[in-house]
């Protein structure tokens, strides 16, 4: 006979109750009392029955992941995290992409498939600072990104500003000056373009350097075509260029390819350093520096953070909480590096 919840309590010598919270990952547990539960459920291999559990409590085990795209390998790979992450707690994940148009991310929030999902994980692109209004919904909602939208919402970011600082600082003392940003944004936004050009330009004028703008690529599109051409659009201005940062790791990539079309050769010539730290980077030739956002982390943040909305029957607020989640540098050959953190 399969091993019951009641089995459990009698040989961890606890309640039912004791039992159900510690599986269901409630808090009030004292440390001593969750291991001592944990080892019992180890030892008669007991499972949980997610399908009772969520027919009794009115809920599908299941939670929606909206995001921009899915050819862009961060996001391809934040979604296999936040899968897996899910997984553990006993739900399954609904992925939709939204584009990063703005009627679509409304259409996120408002469509009646929210019905058919616990919550929603969602990172917006094109919604405006006037909607935050349209993020007081009534089930639980988790913010991932950039957007200064949140208000009372749960929200999970990683911390652009002290990655692109670390990168600049990192380029700098290897000797570079005169380096090329490919991808720029206004800096007086609030994405993670934006804050990832903040950073960086704010460490190169603490170290006394002016970033000239010839020395800028705009890219709108963060990929390996766009990064290539704005690569091309900075060496053909005849200025000077002996480091690279992209604003992400495909614009990285991109640029790579055209200064090995020119000849020069990273990093002897130009060090190139990306962000995010997707796979793709770590196998390249040279393998590509970046930041690590810290991508495990913030999926298992933001389903944290879901799933006792959820558990609490709690919607979007209030009450939200903020969480940054601190990168890491990871230096490798495009650089001078060897591949290890720093």
């Amino acid at each position: 006979m399969p091993v019951t919840m009641r089995d459990v309590a009698r040989h961890a010598g606890v309640s039912v109750k004791t039992v159900s919270n510690v599986v269901n990952d409630f808090p009030h547990v004292s440390p001593s009392t969750r291991e001592r539960v944990l080892a019992s459920i180890s030892v008669l291999g007991y499972r949980m029955n997610f399908s009772a559990r969520n027919l009794s409590l009115g809920r599908t085990g299941m939670i929606t992941l909206a995001v921009p795209e899915l050819r862009l390998p961060y996001f391809s790979e934040l979604s296999d995290e936040v899968i897996v992450a899910a997984a553990e707690r006993g739900y399954t994940v609904l992925v939709e992409r939204t584009g990063g148009v703005r009627e679509r991310e409304l259409e996120a929030l408002t469509s009646d498939r929210r019905r058919m999902t616990d919550g929603l994980i969602f990172s917006p692109l094109g919604l405006r600072p006037s909607d935050a209004h349209r993020l007081e919904v009534d089930y639980p909602l988790v913010l991932l990104g950039e957007r200064a939208l949140h208000g009372s919402v749960h929200h999970v970011a990683m911390g652009n500003v002290a990655g692109a600082r670390a990168v600049a600082e990192h380029l700098l003392e290897r000797g570079r000056r005169r380096i090329a940003v490919v991808g720029s944004y206004d800096t007086r936004g609030a994405g993670a373009g934006s804050l990832r050009t903040q950073g960086f330009t704010r460490a190169l004028a603490d170290a006394g350097i002016e970033h000239d703008p010839r020395r800028t690529g705009e890219a709108l599109e963060w990929t390996r075509t766009t990064g290539a051409e704005a690569m091309r659009r900075v060496l053909d201005r005849g200025v000077g260029v002996d480091a690279v940062y992209g604003l992400n790791d495909v614009l990285a990539l991109g640029a790579m390819r055209v200064l090995y079309e020119r000849g020069l050769r990273v990093p002897e010539d130009v060090a190139v350093a990306g962000f995010d730290d997707i796979e793709e980077g770590g196998f390249s030739c040279p393998s590509l520096t970046t930041v690590q956002p810290g991508r495990p982390e913030i999926a298992r943040t933001a389903v944290w953070l879901l799933v006792d909305r959820i558990a609490r029957g709690a919607p979007a607020g209030p009450g939200g909480r903020e969480l940054v989640v601190a990168p890491e540098l990871v230096v490798r050959e495009s650089t001078g590096g060897v591949g290890e953190p720093a």
